[in-house]
């Protein structure tokens, strides 16, 4: 089978070790493996087969970039991972599709919504999907009203954002010292007081508030082609910190992967794709947040048989995609380890 050259963006991220070894170690053929990312780091030859560092994706040089690695290196697929360039790349996906380059992203019409935290939710009340309570937050006046009206704890979040970035949940049962004596500092509670003060430092950034789901938390992975779904599958989070599932297993949920499908199909969404769901007190299970996007922990379902990643690749060259059962019950845990550098 021929040998296929793939960039993917992000490289230096902490949980590539595994996306790339999902890529790389496919079983069927040679990738050769590109990244990019903003930092200068060495160590990403330890991933991929050449790196390249690239300027920042809010720069205005972020895309012609990208352009220029891809010309020059012949990529095949450009497999995006971060929220903050998907919308970009998909702008310019054609210009990328005139030097030979296929980006795994959506239209940028369903990204406004996908991509969009409130836009999301909106979009889900609308067309009758289980959705969390929420509300704009415009003002301080907003955020003791949600507090009010939605419960407490509340959950607070930038409408764009990723892993846990701009969240706050605010307790109003947890004063200060308790928020210092018992919880963690990367701790993504904090007390109105504290919220109130830090967003009067500037304007307040686009953003709503959301009801606190107590439940069990998931996320599904899809590979989607145009809106037709080829996988939908789910883990669960036994271990989570900042938004990333340290320790998860992958679990048959059909009505959680059927949800999370059928979202997918009525906006038209594509390529990797993954959905945060969190469950009511009484076991309902929500969608919270659409990644449209690489997720952070995709590669556990490689250990399960399933490889997305590479899946997606063999998607966007129009080969069959095979259908493969995967094994439940897989665990991953996470570990540090160590690579360096001169």
């Amino acid at each position: 089978m021929n040998s296929v050259t793939v960039l993917i963006t992000a490289a230096g991220n902490a949980y590539m070790p595994g996306t790339c070894k999902s890529i790389k170690e496919n079983g069927e053929r040679q990738i050769r493996l590109i990244g990019a990312d903003m930092k200068k780091d060495d160590t990403i030859l330890q991933m991929c087969d050449m790196y390249y560092p690239v300027p920042r994706a809010d720069s205005p040089d972020y895309v012609d970039s990208l352009l220029d690695v891809c010309q020059k290196e012949h990529v095949e697929v450009l497999l995006p991972v971060m929220s903050a360039e998907i919308e970009k790349l998909s702008e310019n996906k054609e210009r990328f599709k005139r030097i030979g380059t296929i980006v795994s992203v959506s239209e940028l019409k369903q990204l406004k919504i996908a991509n969009n935290k409130l836009a999301l939710l909106d979009y889900l009340e609308k067309e009758n999907f289980p959705f969390p309570q929420h509300m704009m937050i415009n003002s301080f006046d907003d955020i003791d009203k949600a507090i009010t009206e939605l419960g407490s704890p509340c959950v607070f979040k930038m409408n764009e954002g990723s892993g846990s970035r701009g969240m706050r949940i605010i307790d109003p049962t947890k004063s200060r010292l308790d928020v210092f004596l018992h919880e963690k500092p990367n701790s993504v509670y904090t007390t109105v007081k504290d919220f109130k003060e830090m967003l009067s430092e500037s304007e307040i950034p686009p953003m709503h508030a959301m009801e606190y789901l107590p439940g069990k938390e998931y996320t599904v992975d899809i590979l989607a082609n145009q809106g037709k779904v080829l996988y939908s599958l789910c883990r669960r989070g036994l271990n989570i910190q900042s938004s990333i599932i340290l320790d998860g297993i992958v679990e048959y949920k059909p009505e959680i992967t059927e949800m999370c499908s059928k979202v997918v199909s009525k906006l038209g969404l594509h390529g990797n794709i993954g959905f945060d769901i969190k469950e009511r007190e009484d076991g309902t299970p929500i969608i919270i947040e659409c990644n449209p996007r690489i997720t952070a922990g995709v590669s556990e379902f490689t250990a399960s048989g399933v490889n997305l990643l590479y899946f997606c690749i063999k998607m966007h060259l129009d080969e069959v995609v095979p259908h493969i059962e995967p094994q439940y019950g897989v665990v991953m845990r996470r570990r540090y380890t160590e690579m360096f550098c001169n």
